[in-house]
């Protein structure tokens, strides 16, 4: 079965050759963008970052990137897919900042507050990700799954029925939810093995 092509907003926040790769790696079809026009013509749209949210947010509002995701998901029902500082930036606002996100999905980004002296800020590392209802992402599995994860805040959102996937650091927060055709996951699938594999087929299956 042939995968649907995908295209991956380049805006300078770093880790799109990883996802590109990694597409490539599973058959896929991607490509980068630096183009608001490519990015609002697409019918699949792969957001990552790594960062600092006002950065990222600067860097959309610059390019013209934020205008362009808008209309795609918003006018054209395109999918999109945030990965790590990608999937806060579909808020609404950040703890870590001022500016105002994308407000694709309700909901604010928390740094973590844990308790736990062997836990350390950011988290980074292995961890299991908890489906808690069928979504696109995991499709109808209730088994857990391993992904990697380097952040230090996590998304809160408004409506539990948007949450997909839960993990235990500290306390249970949001790893991946599904808001219509915006998705979003705190971990990293290009650097997740398998896993990673799995999820990125899902989202490019016709």
């Amino acid at each position: 079965m042939s995968l649907t092509p995908a295209t991956i907003v380049n805006y300078g926040m770093g880790n799109c050759g990883s996802v590109l790769n990694m597409i490539r790696f599973i058959g896929g079809d991607a490509r980068l963008s630096t183009s608001p026009d490519e990015v609002r013509s697409a019918n699949t749209l792969i957001l990552p970052g790594v960062g600092a949210f006002d950065a990222g947010m600067t860097a959309l509002q610059e390019t013209g990137m934020d205008a362009a995701i808008h209309e795609a998901v918003m006018k054209r029902g395109a999918n999109l897919l945030g990965i790590c500082l990608g999937m806060q930036l579909l808020m609404e606002s950040s703890e870590e900042g001022n500016l105002p996100g994308l407000a694709l999905v309700p909901g604010i980004v928390k740094r973590f507050q844990v308790q736990d002296l062997k836990l350390r800020v950011p988290h980074m590392g292995w961890n299991e990700v908890r489906p808690v209802r069928p979504s696109a992402l995991f499709g109808s599995g209730t088994e857990d799954y391993r992904f990697y994860f380097v952040h230090s805040y996590y998304v809160e959102c408004k409506e539990s029925r948007d949450v997909t996937g839960l993990t235990r650091y500290g306390h249970d927060f949001t790893s991946a939810f599904e808001c219509g055709r915006v998705m979003g996951v705190q971990f990293h699938p290009e650097k997740s093995h398998q896993f990673g594999m799995a999820l990125l087929r899902r989202l490019l299956e016709p």
